[in-house]
């Protein structure tokens, strides 16, 4: 993306009127995941913007397909083709990193092949220097980004989840890592509503990747149809929290479309490639932080957030501190996530934080904000009556006592 187009692209994501999907998608892997990240964010770009480029994380139609049999033939290991009976030549989904094709193995298994696009693995490299050169410009001319709303975080955050997916056998290894996870702590909290996709690794490789086909649909497609009980919905959160505060390692991109639900009515995380890893004290602070929201005690919670500080902050910044979250807190237990979106509410938190009582963030905690912010636009768009934070006060309660929090 050179600078005219990344002008044009900003253009798209901040103008009122709808972004041209099609356009962003034409320019490259890293237009595609920066507009997937202004997607979660309501406070800079509003509501309905983020409806309309949240639709990149799943539909990218537009996106040119890239021939199957020509990437086997120079990719994939040696007797890739006699383990199959039979592989569909048009595409499953194009989608911004991967193409993904059905197919049948000659054992009688219905899987999917995915491959990268090696056109856009290349490209995103050469894009992430040249991002990476032009914020370092911007960030002298304008500072204080650098404590709020970073964008060299962002574009690092970015590059770093969006090159560990470029590497297909990261999927496998974190699809691994978190089921591990689930074995360990199933005698305490159950996770029995949780399951992987089975993988080929014989098959697979840094970039072909064979996979169990899932029957079901995915939650983007429960939200389409309507189909998403507010109950179902929390047994989601109550598994995607338990790996975010419980364990601190949690899939980093599970929007709508990397989670199926199964013929059996279990969720199956797909596209595993993007583990990320909060450390502990940043994890712990939010837990804190929620847990006390759930049961109205806001004074507490925002004192959680000040074990997010470097240094103790000054009387007068401290009080600073309380007025600001009182206001952007007021009526919050009474206020649906339809009238008050989590995420625009806590970027204001993350900026009253950083600004008045000198927490530090940093960029390892942008993946937990992220996740937390996919499950927010998932309640609004499927249940904007409910009161998120209270319906998840038992499943907290559930983590303080099961997973020793």
């Amino acid at each position: 993306m050179r600078m005219l187009t990344f002008f044009r692209f900003m253009r798209q994501i901040l103008r009122k009127k709808p972004a041209d999907l099609d356009w962003i998608q034409r320019q490259g892997l890293i237009a595609v995941k920066l507009a997937q990240i202004f997607a979660l964010r309501p406070d800079l770009i509003g509501v309905e913007k983020c409806r309309q480029l949240q639709q990149l994380y799943q539909h990218a139609a537009s996106i040119e397909s890239e021939n199957l049999h020509e990437t086997i033939a120079s990719k994939a290991p040696i007797g890739f083709s006699e383990a199959f009976a039979f592989i569909d030549d048009e595409p499953l989904a194009a989608a911004s990193v991967g193409q993904v094709h059905r197919g049948r193995l000659k054992s009688g298994e219905e899987v999917v092949i995915k491959f990268i696009k090696q056109t856009n693995a290349v490209e995103f490299k050469k894009e992430v220097v040249r991002m990476r050169r032009w914020l370092r410009i911007f960030l002298v001319f304008a500072p204080k980004l650098r404590k709020v709303g970073n964008p060299m975080a962002l574009i690092n955050h970015v590059a770093d989840y969006t090159l560990r997916e470029l590497d297909l056998r990261n999927e496998i290894k974190g699809a691994a890592e978190l089921q591990e996870i689930q074995s360990s702590i199933s005698k305490d909290f159950d996770m029995s509503l949780l399951r992987f996709p089975i993988y080929y690794s014989e098959l697979s490789n840094q970039d072909i990747l064979v996979s169990e086909y899932i029957e079901g649909m995915s939650l983007e497609e429960g939200i389409e149809t309507k189909s998403l009980s507010w109950d179902f919905l929390l047994q989601f959160f109550r598994i995607h929290g338990a790996y975010l505060f419980g364990i601190g390692t949690f899939h980093g991109d599970l929007h709508p479309g990397n989670c199926i639900i199964d013929t059996d009515g279990k969720f199956v995380f797909i596209d595993n490639g993007a583990i990320c890893h909060a450390p502990q004290h940043v994890a712990k602070s939010l837990f804190t932080f929620f847990d006390h929201l759930s049961r109205q005690e806001r004074q507490e919670a925002f004192t959680a957030l000040l074990a997010m500080t470097d240094l103790p902050p000054k009387k007068k910044k401290l009080a600073k501190y309380y007025s600001t979250m009182t206001e952007i807190y007021l009526d919050f237990e009474h206020k649906p996530v339809g009238e008050q979106s989590l995420t625009r509410i806590m970027m204001r938190t993350v900026r009253a934080a950083v600004e008045h009582a000198g927490a530090n963030f940093g960029e390892e905690a942008f993946p937990i904000i992220r996740a937390l912010m996919y499950l927010d636009g998932l309640v609004i768009r499927t249940h904007p009556d409910a009161l998120l934070i209270q319906s998840m006060g038992p499943y907290l309660e559930e983590f303080k006592t099961k997973l020793n929090i």
